[in-house]
């Protein structure tokens, strides 16, 4: 005969959904496989680390496909099974196929960086921490509570860290870390402090009671919950690198192995944006009087101090050009805060935060494919300048047109249909909201942009200096600017797919 202790203690257990947690865990597992595999595979057989890699981010992306049925709750409180840490519902499921499809891609360039610079990046280790740090941004969207979204972008963050300043004997890579290590620091323990003032007020971690219980805060805590809710989106801004927050990346992508500065200018956006969408949009709502005007103004001075900072690289003769990218996605990070802001205004907040997550994607397959092309000079033109690029047509002629291709959709020209596409619609976005000042600032820093951008596309259909030369792509690089150009041409061809795909249902 049972204990009466028995059946309570039964009701405390917690059901796990594997399916649910399924993408994130399988990149950890690989990861933590890869690293101990390391001790025991034979120096010339380092490579087989690198395509267990990149086979075990391919199954966690698969592993999304189940998970479009409906939306899948796990880590439930007990008795209250509409509470949970972890939601596999569409918002999380696109931005985890952006998170873990932008891993693949780096693990791709990856595997032929690793080979060209084995003596100088340890394999094993450089696996394992992206593997890892991909596991952390693949989780995030899915956090439901402050507590969780905070290990997720720590985890995400920590093996970032030592990725970038991995390479022995570099100075300029461990500056670069140091430098990033040091401010995001400061960045995660302002949130934590904001993170402790709501709970504070609220008595609760969880986004949806937070929602709940912040509109009746006592009054005699309503600053304390204004300070609260600004503190907690530093760290989110941080990682969106937002202006003032900005002031690592040139540094940290210069100093960085190209594929890790591929990853940060992707995955890295991905966490801070679904972090501060969950934030502000589902935890937050009604602080939107707080945080709209400020992610406003962020938004403004994001993308004018992005694209100014990478026009100022056109005075120096010797630019690079993964420097003038980082400055790019500076810009870029602008107009993806855009939509994020007029979600504080507009009725239809669903539509608002849609148009970032399109924006985002977009965003992410040209910049890859960008940076695909750029590890592929960067072999043959160790500074990588953006004079390097000087007649790429006459060497690699698929390649240069693959690589004009991703800047005029990051420019938003034809027939760069699905950048065009993005910015018209986070540009309706701010027009709704009534923000049209937000919208007139927008429309000047992509004219100014334009500069940069076509100056670039430009030079790629230039005479070469002397006898062109011949670029020999790899097998993994060919792959990854292969599978950015088809998705980027394919969705130039039906943009509205887009729109269906980032329908996010959070609401």
């Amino acid at each position: 005969m049972s204990s009466p202790a028995q059946p309570l203690a039964a009701s405390l257990v917690q059901s796990v959904d594997w399916l649910a947690i399924a993408p994130p865990t399988i990149a950890a597992v690989v990861g933590l496989v890869v690293l101990v595999a390391d001790l025991f595979v034979a120096e010339h057989r380092k490579a087989l680390l690198g395509w267990t890699s990149v086979a075990g981010l391919a199954a966690a992306t698969a592993m999304l496909l189940p998970l479009l049925d409906g939306d899948r709750d796990t880590f439930c409180l007990t008795g209250d099974a509409a509470v949970c840490s972890y939601t596999a519902d569409r918002f999380t499921l696109v931005i985890q196929f952006l998170v873990l499809g932008g891993a693949l891609l780096a693990a791709l360039l990856s595997v032929t960086a690793l080979k060209d610079a084995r003596k100088d990046l340890p394999e094993g280790e450089y696996w394992f921490l992206l593997l890892s740090s991909a596991a952390g941004a693949a989780l995030l969207p899915a956090s439901r509570d402050l507590a969780t979204l905070i290990v997720a972008l720590e985890v995400a963050s920590l093996p970032a860290f030592a990725l970038v300043g991995l390479r022995y004997g570099d100075r300029k890579s461990s500056e670069a870390a140091l430098k990033f290590f040091l401010s995001s620091v400061t960045a995660t323990a302002v949130s934590l402090m904001g993170v402790s003032f709501v709970y504070a007020t609220t008595g609760t971690l969880y986004l949806t009671q937070v929602a709940e219980r912040i509109q009746h805060v006592d009054g005699q805590f309503h600053t304390l919950a204004q300070a609260g809710v600004v503190l907690t989106l530093v760290g989110f801004a941080f990682k969106t690198a937002a202006v003032p927050f900005h002031f690592w990346v040139p540094d940290t992508y210069v100093g960085a192995p190209l594929p890790i500065a591929a990853y940060l200018s992707v995955i890295g956006k991905a966490v801070g944006f679904s972090g501060l969408i969950l934030v502000t949009v589902v935890a937050l709502p009604s602080y939107a009087d707080v945080w709209g005007p400020a992610l406003a103004a962020l938004a403004a001075l994001t993308m004018t101090v992005g694209n100014v900072g990478a026009l100022r690289q056109q005075a120096t003769r010797a630019y690079s050009a993964v420097r003038l990218l980082a400055w790019s996605s500076v810009g870029q990070a602008g107009y993806l805060l855009v939509p994020i802001a007029a979600a504080a205004y507009s009725g239809d907040a669903e539509k608002s935060i849609g148009s970032t997550v399109a924006y985002a994607l977009m965003y992410g397959a040209v910049n890859l494919g960008a940076f695909a092309v750029a590890a592929l000079v960067g072999r043959t033109k160790v500074l990588n300048r953006v004079a390097d690029y000087r007649g790429l047509y006459a060497s690699s002629p698929l390649s240069a047109l693959l690589l004009a291709f991703f800047l005029l959709c990051l420019a938003g020209l034809p027939p760069g249909i699905i950048g065009l596409f993005a910015k018209v619609t986070v540009f309706s976005a701010a027009v709704d909201a009534g923000l049209g000042w937000l919208a007139v600032v927008m429309a000047v820093n992509v004219v100014i942009a334009l500069f940069y951008y076509l100056q670039w596309t430009a030079l790629l259909f230039r005479a070469p200096e002397g006898e062109p030369e011949k670029h020999r792509v790899p097998g993994p690089v060919t792959a990854a600017i292969a599978l950015t150009g088809v998705l980027g041409i394919a969705l130039s061809g039906a943009p509205q797919l887009v729109l269906r795909f980032t329908d996010t249902g959070l609401f």
